[in-house]
């Protein structure tokens, strides 16, 4: 069985309410070496079988008519999942 991964982020103009408030929070916590933060979806779609190029373009479609509103996101990445071994 394989897997595809699809990341979805707001475009740059929009404005990302949860991305500013983790961003507000960060110094709060410790962590003072970040200056932005921009929060995004991740999907990942099972498949029967190997994840060939015809299965990342079908995912890449469903992406951009499905999981993503294209007037304020953008599809940044689709690609198969890596294997990690236990």
């Amino acid at each position: 069985m394989g897997r595809v991964v699809i990341d979805v982020m707001p475009k740059p103009e929009i404005l990302d309410p949860q991305g500013k408030a983790v961003v507000g929070a960060l110094p709060r916590l410790g962590f003072d070496a970040f200056t932005g933060v921009r929060q995004g979806k991740r999907f990942e779609l099972e498949v029967d079988g190997e994840v060939t190029p015809e299965v990342l373009e079908q995912a890449r479609t469903a992406a951009e008519k499905l999981l993503s509103n294209p007037v304020i996101e953008d599809v940044v990445s689709v690609r198969a999942a890596e294997e990690v071994s236990a």
